[in-house]
């Protein structure tokens, strides 16, 4: 195999650039990079390759390789760039520049070991409301189409309007440009293709905790008290033991409560939820704008829609309506391993079928019956008013199975 270098360049070019790095560029026989990286060198009489689709074929290249490789990266290639993955596929020693984030930050003259990272980049903005929700700091990698004025509009959706923000366009460049923002003024500007985009906090913002009271959710009305009760959804939410990157099904998600608070847990992760009533469905999609979470939600009748899902780490289903055995038999066929499913049943005959379904299909289950009262006041007394009682099952595959 070849020996390859990767060296970090930035938007200025050569000059970004140590003058051992630019002995081995013009010693190397194959110069691979993006089409902007390989442009700052006119002049180099050897092989150029464009990086201009997916990593898998360079690989199997630079495999069977036999000559002097060097490949160019933006800034540093592994603060979400291609040296992460190239170094797990072949040998290779890697030079950073200075990342485009570090000079936004530089130029802010704001220290930048306390912010909150991710990346848009060639990838969609699903979720990211809820994974940066609360934080102080944000720095955000964008695209041509992942703009900032696009991020500003999908933000404010969300009622996110907490943040000021600092865009860096062409960092390093002589076109360089910073500036400040509001959301509002981001969302109706133009910006350079390359640029970084970093929030910072200035006001207060809605916090909720786990456990949100249930009179802050949109319901059905004149039928209110359609969701997962607050007691119920927390121990729902424990008996789903999820991590921070779970991915998450809520089967018969009405207001959408459990998929919310869910969201606030898994931040990292993804949550699909589905709902057949299309009036449910909009209290739902009003909930998830309020608590800034960005599900993906199917309005149909389950098991339609799940075979459109990722395999979950965890399943919720708060309702059926019908057709219990198909949809376990997906929810059991496509669990990932260690994962959880979690029933909530109100009747005896539906934990009864629940259960036999359950033991049918390899799952080793666990049930509690929560039997909640809440304090009332009558008169200058108070007195206890019972929930409905609810039996939340647990399920998980045995071991072996």
């Amino acid at each position: 195999m070849a020996h390859i270098k990767m060296i970090g360049i930035g938007d200025e070019g050569k000059v970004s650039l140590l003058p051992i790095y630019e002995k081995w560029i013009y010693e190397s026989e194959i110069l691979i990079g993006g089409k902007r990286q390989l442009s700052f060198f006119p002049d180099y009489h050897g092989e150029t390759l464009a990086i201009e689709s997916g990593l898998s074929s360079l690989v199997e290249r630079l495999c069977s390789e036999t000559r002097k490789v060097v490949i160019l990266a933006s800034g540093d290639p592994l603060f979400f760039g291609i040296g992460s993955y190239l170094a797990s596929k072949i040998q290779l020693e890697i030079y950073p520049y200075v990342s485009s984030v570090q000079l936004a930050f530089a130029r802010m003259k704001e220290r930048w070991q306390d912010a909150y990272f991710t990346s848009v980049h060639g990838r969609s903005m699903k979720g990211l409301v809820q994974r940066i929700d609360g934080k102080e700091k944000v720095a955000i990698l964008t695209d041509k189409e992942n703009s900032p004025n696009k991020i500003a509009q999908y933000l404010l959706s969300f009622g996110m309007s907490e943040y000021q923000a600092y865009v860096g366009e062409n960092l390093g460049s002589s076109n360089e440009r910073c500036r400040w923002f509001n959301l509002e003024e981001m969302k109706d500007t133009e910006f350079s293709p390359l640029n970084v985009v970093i929030l910072k906090k200035i006001a207060e913002a809605p916090h909720w905790s786990i456990g949100i009271e249930d009179e802050e959710f949109f319901q059905r009305k004149p039928d209110k008290g359609l969701l997962t009760k607050k007691e119920i959804r927390t121990l729902s939410l424990s008996a789903l033991r999820l991590k921070e990157e779970s991915i998450v099904w809520d089967i018969g998600t009405c207001t959408g409560s459990v998929a919310i608070e869910a969201a606030k847990i898994a931040k990292e992760g993804q949550i699909f939820a589905i709902e057949k009533n299309e009036g449910d469905l909009e209290n739902c999609k009003q909930n998830m704008a309020k608590f800034r979470v960005d599900a993906t939600l199917f309005h149909g009748k389950a098991p339609e829609g799940l075979e459109t899902f990722p395999d979950p780490d965890a399943v919720f289903i708060g309702g059926t309506a019908g057709g219990m055995g198909d949809i376990l038999d997906i929810c059991c066929s496509r669990l990932r391993e260690g994962g959880r499913i979690v029933l909530n049943a109100a009747t005896i005959e539906n934990l009864s079928e629940a259960l036999q379904a359950f033991k049918e299909r390899g799952y080793h289950t666990e049930i509690t019956l929560a039997q909640i009262s809440r304090s009332k006041p009558i008169l200058n007394l108070t007195r206890l008013e019972a929930l409905n009682p609810v039996y939340i099952m647990e399920a998980r595959r045995k071991e072996g199975e």
